[in-house]
């Protein structure tokens, strides 16, 4: 149903391993596209969830970070490790720069025993594609919006289909709107003829290895708006200076008050799950975590708001 995509990150798989047992139990499935050529913490992340018989993908061509130009490390994850543990899937990335041949090739390195999952990033020829993989055990098909059409998602419909939507607007954090809408494809995916939905949750799609200087500080919330037909939303609590690099933990206490005041509203539509009990104790303890432990509490929120939505659209 759901499909977070992280990039493999540190927080981002501190984020999947603190919370496996919720993503096991929502019957989320993450993707993962490993970005580091350290593989420590990734191996780390994958015995979490293989303990927990969580399902999840990974990528084992990742187009971005330190694997883009040679995975062969990621691949020989499957054929050695991971190779009989079947709640890890293979995920292959289809990118602008590639041809019906070279993902003919890359399906072929992998053992019928793996699930695969094509990641449609760029590729054009949908039609040339379709035919060659005739009917091939592909278990899905995952789209980043904005990289396919319909008219190209249209070649894939006999194997459950998965659209990802990049909900998060990368500008610098003074720049950012209090409120702005995030996505509705948690209530609309069926509505586009998909099998389930995904998106990069409060990180983006876009990729970088280093940021600038943080002239504001910026904590990401995602919210639910019942008044609203479900839509999703994100609040940007930014911090009160934003004209100097200066004081990260004074302007992380200045979002965090903002924050604070936004869960003491009576009619607020955020969620107190647990990340956001954890903002507010250390808004109370005045304690400056680090910015990458923030967005990990954000990253955490986000996974507990749609878990929470789908047990209650959908009570077992």
């Amino acid at each position: 149903m759901y499909y977070p995509y992280f990039r493999g990150k540190q927080f981002e798989l501190i984020t999947i391993r603190e919370n496996v047992e919720l993503i096991k139990a929502a019957d989320f499935v993450p993707i993962i596209e490993p970005v580091k050529e350290s593989l420590g913490g990734l191996k780390k992340t994958l015995r979490a969830l293989i303990d927990a018989e969580a399902e999840a993908v990974l990528v084992a061509n990742p187009y971005h970070g330190d694997l883009s130009t040679n995975a062969r490390a990621i691949q020989e994850l499957f054929s050695r490790e991971l190779k009989y543990q079947g709640v890890i899937g293979v995920g292959l990335a289809l990118t602008a720069k590639m041809n019906v041949s070279d993902a003919m090739r890359l399906l072929d390195l992998f053992d019928s025993i793996h699930k695969i999952t094509l990641i449609h990033a760029g590729f054009t020829d949908a039609r040339a594609l379709s035919e060659q993989l005739g009917d091939s055990s592909i278990a899905r098909h995952v789209f980043i919006e904005g990289q396919c059409s319909k008219l190209y998602r249209r070649r894939f419909k006999k194997t459950d289909r998965v659209l990802v939507r990049d909900g998060f607007q990368r500008r610098t954090n003074r720049k950012h709107p209090e409120i702005e809408a995030f996505s509705d494809l948690h209530v609309t995916f069926e509505d586009e003829g998909m099998n389930g939905f995904g998106d990069f949750l409060v990180v983006g799609d876009d990729y970088t290895t280093t940021g600038g200087p943080a002239y504001a500080v910026a904590i990401h919330v995602t919210y639910i708006d019942s008044d609203k037909d479900d839509e999703m939303f994100i609040h940007h609590f930014v911090s009160e200076r934003k004209n100097t690099p200066t004081d990260p933990a004074g302007k992380f206490y200045e979002a965090l008050s903002k924050l604070d005041d936004e869960i003491e509203r009576p009619n607020t539509q955020v969620e107190e799950t647990e990340a956001i009990q954890e903002f507010l104790e250390l808004h109370r303890e005045k304690h400056f975590p680090g910015l990458g432990y923030a967005k990990k509490l954000s990253m955490k929120h986000h996974i507990e708001t749609l878990a929470s939505y789908f047990r209650e659209v959908n009570p077992r």
